[in-house]
């Protein structure tokens, strides 16, 4: 089985993905590590040098790749990506896959990203409180469309990582 993993930055895809990985068994990637690895650059330099049209691109055939070679997989995707290139869409055909959407609230988003803003291309220029905000309560408006199609929404909000692991095994098996 494929777990893939959405939701916004900072919602805990990474981390969750790894200990839930461990926990199964299955292997553990993430997409955007996977993109770097590949392309032998760094996303941040991606989008400075190509642009973000390009990135998506990217993206989008490694997410392919990826739903159409590989099993026992934990698979954590950028908090872009079901958003772009009809992606939603290859998630939830894929064949043996099952979608998670971590769902985190903006205060839980904002008290994680604030001190990794350098580490985010999409938030590096923010500079203050407010207008981080202002930009992931426009971004989390505009993407829970596509977040919401998951197969299964868990809410991360005030729960410990091993709570979180828990209700995650359950929902898949």
């Amino acid at each position: 089985m494929i777990v893939i993993l959405i939701g916004y930055m900072a919602s805990g895809k990474s981390t969750l993905g790894r200990i839930l990985a461990k926990k199964l068994n299955y292997e553990f990637l993430d997409l955007d590590d996977f993109i770097e690895k590949k392309e032998n650059s760094a996303i941040k330099d991606i989008f400075k040098s190509k642009g973000e049209i390009h990135f998506r691109k990217l993206e989008t055939h490694y997410l392919k790749e990826l739903l159409d070679s590989k099993n026992n997989l934990v698979l954590s995707l950028g908090g872009g990506t079901p958003c772009y290139s009809n992606n939603m869409n290859t998630i939830l055909n894929a064949k043996n896959a099952k979608s998670i959407y971590l769902k985190a609230s903006i205060p839980t988003l904002i008290a994680r990203l604030k001190n990794e803003k350098s580490k985010r291309p999409l938030i590096a220029h923010i500079e203050t409180d407010d207008l981080l905000t202002e930009f992931i309560g426009k971004h989390l408006f505009e993407r829970s469309q596509f977040y919401s199609l998951a197969n299964v929404t868990i809410t991360t909000n005030n729960k410990v990582e091993s709570d979180i692991v828990e209700e995650l095994v359950l929902e898949l098996f």
